[in-house]
């Protein structure tokens, strides 16, 4: 098959030319537009989520030869998670050539994270599956760049790291309360508040739910910490 001028300029945003390009159409295409001679990317998703964790595994190792597994878990979570795989899909494009059905463009699904992220891992594996695993491989390295070595030391999930020092001082929990959306469906706004049983809050906002929990634990968390210096 031949590609579309969007998905053979897409192919020299990643860096790689495909030999089937019949896989690279098969990423791109999502399960509301899909059909019995046109299979949507949810198959190269699964696959692509197991190459991509290899593949991080394999250059956190080597980027770190001391790292303790404790060290390397959350290093791990923080770059395969789906936000920073729809980082990675918007800073190529992605959403730009995805083949979506009606109900999703209108919704805003090409900005939609967990779509694009998604995506994104279907990308990975169509390149593993036309190329080979040093393909894939080089495609992830070269995407991700600079957030493999520049990942926090401590790339903790902020929720957890509160719910850590809470627990450390006899607290319950950390709980947390949706205050608030706005904005259209298709980029909604979500304002949370977290709160410690002692009565101190932070509320943070956010493009989804758990990023604005996780801002706002974040920010609570610096100024519990602070106050304790």
């Amino acid at each position: 098959m031949r590609l579309s001028a969007d998905l053979l300029a897409f192919q020299g945003r990643i860096g790689h030319q495909f030999r089937q390009p019949a896989l690279l159409a098969r990423a791109v295409t999502h399960s509301s537009i899909s059909s019995p001679t046109r299979p949507d990317n949810q198959r190269l998703e699964f696959l692509g989520d197991r190459v991509l964790g290899l593949v991080m595994s394999e250059a956190l190792l080597q980027a770190d030869g001391a790292a303790t597994e404790g060290q390397l878990a959350p290093r791990f979570n923080a770059l395969v998670r789906k936000e920073t795989c729809a980082e990675v899909a918007r800073q190529i494009g992605l959403g730009e050539v995805l083949k979506l059905g009606r109900s999703e463009m209108l919704s805003g699904g090409r900005r939609k994270e967990a779509l694009l992220g998604d995506a994104l891992e279907a990308v990975i594996a169509a390149v593993y599956l036309d190329a080979g695993f040093e393909a894939a491989k080089a495609l992830v390295l070269r995407l991700w760049g600079q957030r493999i070595t520049a990942v926090e030391v401590d790339a903790r999930d902020p929720k957890t790291s509160l719910q850590e020092w809470a627990q450390a001082r006899g607290m319950k929990p950390p709980t947390y309360t949706e205050l608030g959306r706005t904005g259209p469906d298709h980029a909604p706004q979500f304002t949370v508040e977290v709160q410690l049983d002692h009565g101190e809050a932070e509320r943070a906002s956010a493009g989804t739910k758990r990023a604005a929990e996780q801002a706002a634990a974040r920010a609570l968390l610096s100024r519990m910490e602070t106050s304790n210096d």
